[in-house]
């Protein structure tokens, strides 16, 4: 195993054992390991749409739509039918893994094909695209949660989708055009997916 894909792949895992261990309530690692091996097989419908919707860089943001939405139909019908899916944190941790399933396969392509420093490109993604994904699952999650769990509000199934789209979008528009306010969406985004996941987390440890 060469220190490039060390560099790819180290940093997907390390978010994702981070939310699996923050979970008071662990869930299967089977279930876990599956679910992130979901994430990874919406890149190619993903890859498709994209190809089709977006001709070049400067409208990369649509990615943030098909993308999201993508994860988003992963979640509502593959994870929330599965029996270990039973409280808010679980949205959380659920799309935390379909994010950055999906996000480390993506990764691995952005490194070894992208043209640039394989390790220099998986240094730089590894503090901008994989947060950006890793937020983005957080957030869809809470709110995916509380529409599964607290109250059948139909404004938090919306908000499960907007926010992610809206954060991707913004993200990837910014890449291309300047790069000082997409660090800016990027630590605003940072700030409210750990404080949407310290709320279920204060929550979990409150019962």
């Amino acid at each position: 195993m060469d220190l490039t894909f060390i560099l790819a792949v180290a940093p997907p895992l390390l978010i994702v054992a981070y939310i699996i261990k923050a979970d008071r309530f662990p869930e299967p690692k089977g279930t876990c390991f599956l679910t992130f091996v979901a994430g990874t097989i919406i890149i190619v419908p993903a890859a498709i749409l994209n190809d089709k919707l977006i001709p070049d860089a400067s409208y990369a943001y649509l990615a943030g739509f098909t993308e999201e939405t993508l994860k988003f139909l992963t979640i509502y019908f593959y994870v929330s039918r599965n029996t270990n899916f039973d409280e808010p944190m679980d949205a959380i941790v659920y799309g935390t893994l379909v994010s950055l399933g999906f996000a480390t396969f993506e990764n691995l392509q952005y490194v070894y094909y992208s043209g640039g420093s394989p390790d220099a490109v998986a240094i730089i993604r590894a503090f901008t695209a994989i947060p950006l994904h890793a937020c983005c699952g957080i957030i869809m999650g809470y709110y995916f949660g509380l529409y599964m769990f607290k109250n059948k509000d139909t404004l938090n199934l919306f908000k499960s989708l907007f926010f992610a789209i809206g954060f991707h979008a913004l993200y990837n528009y910014f890449a291309t055009r300047n790069v000082f306010l997409m660090i800016v969406v990027l630590i605003i985004l940072i700030s409210f997916a750990r404080k949407l996941h310290g709320i279920l987390r204060k929550e979990q440890i409150l019962h």
